[in-house]
């Protein structure tokens, strides 16, 4: 699998590279798999040539496409010197906010019907450019917040990879299985903000020290 170039990767896209990614992205809601550098240098309005130059291959393409997509989700700015539980509490309330909204669009949705598609029957490299660049790179990016709050005291645990599993199912519940498979549920910004508010109480319920909490009492209180 060709890797992009470094500068086609997050926010160092151009926003000319943004719209053909953004182009990538409309033809997989409405044509699904089959996708074609052609068919995308026409949809962009844009040379084939380009394209191989800016992204390589169609698999470079298509991984520029999903790290541009996940790039949408972010995991909010703090000081780990100064973490507090607000700051915490509102990092993982934006994280899980993001990233219901961004698997809850159209696009997100298509793409990952056709990742899973192609994972079913071995044709092409798309669920596997999902995987290391959609959910293994958007766990590093949370884990770091996740860390930064065990050093600063204010939630525990032993693995940093299953509290962000266990975040991460808060957060996602059957949304996104619901969603592949068909269902009309939609999300309003109201009801996405009610959803990463609630995993994140939950999970600092079960992560969450007495530091977390001023109010909670201890053994000896």
């Amino acid at each position: 699998m060709t890797q992009p170039p470094a500068e086609t990767q997050g926010e160092a896209l151009t926003a000319r590279q943004q719209a053909v990614l953004d182009a990538v992205l409309s033809l997989m809601v409405e044509k699904g798999s089959g996708l074609t550098m052609t068919a995308v240098a026409r949809r962009a309005s844009c040379s084939k040539e380009t394209l191989y130059k800016w992204f390589g291959d169609r698999d470079g393409l298509l991984t520029a496409t999903v790290q541009w997509q996940a790039s949408k989700v972010r995991a909010g700015n703090y000081d780990r010197q100064t973490l507090d539980v607000g700051t915490l509490r509102e990092s993982l309330k934006g994280f899980a906010a993001n990233w219901l909204d961004v698997i809850s669009s159209p696009t997100s949705i298509a793409l990952n019907r056709v990742a899973v598609s192609q994972a079913a029957s071995r044709d092409g490299n798309l669920g596997s450019i999902v995987l290391a660049n959609g959910r293994f790179a958007i766990g590093e990016r949370l884990k770091p917040v996740l860390d930064a709050g065990r050093e600063a005291g204010l939630i525990t645990f032993d693995d940093t990879e299953t509290a962000f599993r266990t975040f991460f199912g808060l957060a996602g519940r059957d949304v996104q299985i619901r969603l592949l498979l068909g269902d009309t549920l939609t999300l309003s910004r109201a009801e996405i903000a009610r959803d990463a508010e609630r995993a994140t109480e939950q999970f600092l319920t079960l992560y969450g020290t007495a530091q977390n909490d001023p109010g909670r009492k201890t053994n000896n209180a």
